[in-house]
């Protein structure tokens, strides 16, 4: 099984329980394809079993259409096709905190002169 994350635009989560079992899914954005859809294309991840309930918590914090990142496991299903379960969901830029610039160049500084300078004539 692979694992794999994305950054998407998040649009909501979803659960819903029937008997002991939890159904539960992650929405979020993508780039429409201009001929079936326009504005945004909802895409929806089945959230693995184990972590429903964090990742449905977790999805009461993001604005909507907001950056997050999703962490999410490729496991086999049928017919050769991969099956994506969402395991864990976060802010990209998390609240408070702004996109880190880049760090400057580290830059060399010349040695500043001592008062003698060296005999160019013995040189």
């Amino acid at each position: 099984m692979a694992r794999s994350t994305m950054e998407v635009a998040f649009l909501g989560t979803q659960m819903t329980q029937v008997d002991d079992t939890k159904y539960a899914k992650v929405f979020y954005g993508d780039e429409p394809d201009g001929k079936t859809e326009h504005g945004l294309s909802i895409i929806g991840m089945a959230i693995a079993e184990d972590a429903a309930d964090e990742v449905f918590a977790a999805g009461a914090q993001f604005a909507p259409l907001e950056l997050v990142r999703i962490t999410f496991d490729v496991a086999r299903g049928g017919q050769n096709k991969g099956k994506n379960l969402a395991l864990h969901i976060e802010a990209v830029n998390p609240k408070g905190q702004a996109a880190k610039p880049a760090a400057p160049q580290a830059t060399q500084q010349q040695p500043k002169p001592t008062g003698t300078q060296p005999d160019a004539a013995k040189a």
